[in-house]
């Protein structure tokens, strides 16, 4: 939600069908990127009895992996059905938009090469949650791209990556067991808090040279840091509530930032 917010924010002059009708079709391909997610990766077996994080419905037994991946068709469905209307306002660009999302959101734990478990994921997470999102949703409003959108683009989708990231440092035992080759896989947990840090501090930065209003929410920023030094394989949870908490302070002091 975040990224549309802040994408709409900086166009000011809204269209609010257009506004829900993105804001809805983000959520809705969230959503269907989490049901494939937890549908693939316990048939990968990187999601076992020992898992750190939440509850996730196949793992648990609570669903079957195919009646999950059908959840994840329909919210993709309708992702499309709520992209029509931004199709009609901005054109091919937007179908462009829409199909290389729903393609993303299934390959990155999907298909012969997923994403996810190649080291990708924060390519991925960077682009269509970050750059995509904010500069897409600006861009059905103006019908224009402006640096400023895709520059609040790599902020905000640095802090998802750091929310990723915080993901992969505490599964990092689970994922080397199920040859899930992540960045922290691959280079280690000392890495891992180093990318998470660099990230949260870069958004900042970033989002500086267009809206100091966000800035306000750095001290949060500073308490997830010293969390994230100070927590350990399952403690690593609290440190991910934190991580969405910063996301969501940041996108809505920036809307604040964007009506002063």
């Amino acid at each position: 939600m975040v990224p549309v917010l802040v994408g709409t924010a900086l166009a000011h002059r809204i269209d609010w069908t257009i506004f829900f009708c993105a804001l809805f079709g983000a959520v809705f391909i969230q959503i269907g990127t989490n049901l494939v997610n937890d549908a693939l990766d316990f048939k990968r077996g990187a999601d076992t009895a020992e898992r750190l994080g939440p509850i996730r419905v196949t793992q648990a037994g609570l669903l079957r992996a195919n009646a999950v991946l059908r959840g994840a068709w329909i919210c993709f469905f309708l992702a499309a059905l709520c992209g029509v209307p931004l199709i009609i306002r901005g054109g091919w660009p937007i179908v462009i938009i829409g199909v290389a999302s729903i393609f993303a959101a299934y390959a990155y734990t999907g298909g012969p090469y997923p994403l996810g478990y190649h080291g990708l994921g924060e390519i991925f997470v960077l682009i269509f949650f970050g750059v995509v999102a904010v500069g897409g949703s600006y861009y059905v409003q103006r019908l224009a791209i402006d640096l400023r959108a895709l520059i609040a683009g790599v902020a905000v989708g640095l802090l998802a990556v750091a929310l990723l990231a915080i993901n992969n440092l505490r599964d990092i035992d689970s994922d080397r067991g199920s040859q899930k080759r992540t960045l922290i896989v691959r280079f280690g947990e000392r890495f891992g808090r180093f990318e998470i840090a660099a990230c949260v501090v870069l958004a900042f930065v970033l989002i500086a040279f267009i809206n100091l209003v966000p800035l306000a929410a750095l001290p949060l920023a500073a308490l997830l840091i010293r969390c994230l030094w100070r927590s350990r394989r399952a403690e690593l949870n609290r440190c991910l509530a934190m991580a969405g908490a910063l996301q969501w302070a940041f996108g809505i002091l920036f809307v604040l930032g964007s009506l002063l």
